[in-house]
């Protein structure tokens, strides 16, 4: 038995799908490079919201509850959070080391922390 051979032109797309495309080609010069994100500034612009009703929602009167969640304890001296207070100060610390600084630190000090938070207490 003779096998049969076909002739057949071959015809190749001009870019193979499992190559990377160059970016030229992608985005020929001119066309913008895909999705532009716009601020909440821009978007209030952009629409009239005084023509809308007042009842109806929008960016402008979104309302919504207090947090059922507590608020998180943050450290008065670095910003982390801090599972820590002294109890001589009611100053907030996040490590040993924080609380060593707030130990050391003057009655004047530790008042203008509190006061940063509202939360001044005369100290004894």
């Amino acid at each position: 038995m003779e096998a049969e051979i076909v002739e057949a032109e071959l015809v190749l797309p001009s870019y193979f799908s499992f190559k990377k495309v160059q970016m030229y080609e992608k985005y020929p010069k001119g066309q913008s490079r895909g999705r532009h994100w716009k601020h909440l500034k821009q978007i209030i612009q952009a629409e009239n919201y005084q023509n809308y009703p007042p009842d109806e929602p929008n960016y402008v009167n979104i309302e919504s509850p207090p947090s059922m969640h507590p608020c998180k304890r943050i450290c008065d001296i670095t910003g982390f959070e801090a599972p820590y207070y002294d109890p001589r100060t009611n100053l907030r610390y996040a490590n040993t080391d924080v609380f060593k600084i707030v130990r050391s630190l003057p009655n004047d000090y530790v008042q203008r922390y509190l006061s940063l938070r509202n939360a001044q207490v005369v100290l004894k």
